[in-house]
């Protein structure tokens, strides 16, 4: 088991309990990012600048079991598919009968913006995002059968 994170969009609070919590538990943590973000982990994996070339790293090296860490629904969808876990940084679980649903929404809203509309952002981060996430995280390791 490992935990992945797609760091490219990542909060580094959350990169930080990520690697807090795997040395907690004694799983490795990774983290996958373009060439043009300066990120301190333990593993790090630098990727080329070309559209998705971070998520297919993370997807090919994510195995069943693992726990993969994305505010991308299209990842995440993968990473389901491949029988891992995947969370949020919000602090929230994608589970495999709601990421179709997730998949339509973010369908939906990119044909608003491609026609000139706004849709609303994410709100900005607190503490209280930390500690949901980190919690959140335990709670998928200590379920790691549950995939």
């Amino acid at each position: 088991m490992k935990i992945l994170v797609d760091a490219d969009a990542c909060p580094k609070s959350v990169l930080y309990i990520c690697m807090k919590v795997g040395r907690k538990y004694d799983i490795p943590v990774w983290s996958v990012a373009n060439f043009n973000h300066n990120i301190e982990s333990d593993h790090h994996v630098v990727v080329g600048n070309a559209p998705q070339e971070a998520d297919i790293k993370i997807i090919n090296m994510t195995d069943e079991g693992d726990v993969v860490v994305t505010q991308d629904w299209g990842l995440a969808a993968m990473v389901l598919g491949k029988r891992a876990k995947c969370l949020s940084p919000g602090g929230w679980e994608f589970h495999p009968d709601k990421i179709e649903f997730l998949l339509e929404e973010r369908e939906v809203k990119n044909k608003v913006r491609r026609g000139g509309g706004r849709t609303k952002g994410p709100k900005k981060r607190g503490i209280k995002n930390d500690r949901r996430f980190e919690i959140c995280l335990e709670q998928s390791l200590m379920n790691k059968d549950e995939t």
